[in-house]
């Protein structure tokens, strides 16, 4: 099945995620959840991005490789970031949650995470470089940020008649999105 994106604007964006009881079955959910990333081009997508506030989230970024790189596919179920190492560095990211803005976000380079996947296997593995950002911003939306958040206030002031149209429904995406209420 694939899901509605929900657009800027919508709380479940910004509230922090609970964990999934361990051992529940969540591998349509999972599969549900690719299907709606590569349904909308994305190359990870975090599940209060479909309106569910759960810890959840899968990754696909082969689209991002250079030739001869290898890309990770993954879901990661109730996460945990150990650590994050290694210098900051700016990259310019966006949001199918925001679509239509993208703006440089500095992070740091490494990270190690604990995480289950959809088979309920323990993992903790240590991922850099644009593995280690597609990670750090899927984990940051089931903490209720988004890359927005890390944007300059001058910055913010430019983008917030983009935000509150996108917060109407006034975007150009070209995939299923949800409106938040009012």
């Amino acid at each position: 099945m694939i899901y509605p994106i929900v657009l800027f604007g919508d709380p479940v964006l910004k509230k922090k995620a609970t964990d999934i009881p361990e051992g529940e079955d969540i591998k349509e959910l999972v599969q549900d959840m690719f299907d709606t990333m590569y349904a909308a081009s994305g190359v990870g997508l975090a599940a209060p991005q479909i309106g569910k506030s759960v810890r959840l989230f899968v990754v696909d970024d082969h689209p991002m490789m250079e030739d001869g790189e290898t890309g990770i596919k993954k879901a990661f179920i109730n996460p945990e970031i150990l650590e994050e190492d290694g210098e900051d560095w700016a990259f310019e990211e966006g949001c199918l949650s925001i679509p239509g803005i993208r703006a440089d976000v500095d992070r740091p380079e490494i990270v190690k995470i604990r995480y289950f996947d959809e088979d309920w296997n323990e993992h903790v593995e240590e991922f850099d470089d644009i593995h280690a950002r597609v990670i750090q911003h899927e984990f940051d939306h089931i903490e209720g940020v988004l890359f927005t958040d890390y944007l300059t206030p001058f910055k913010k002031r430019l983008l917030k008649g983009k935000l509150a149209n996108i917060s109407k429904g006034k975007v150009d995406a070209d995939y299923r999105v949800k409106v938040p209420k009012k």
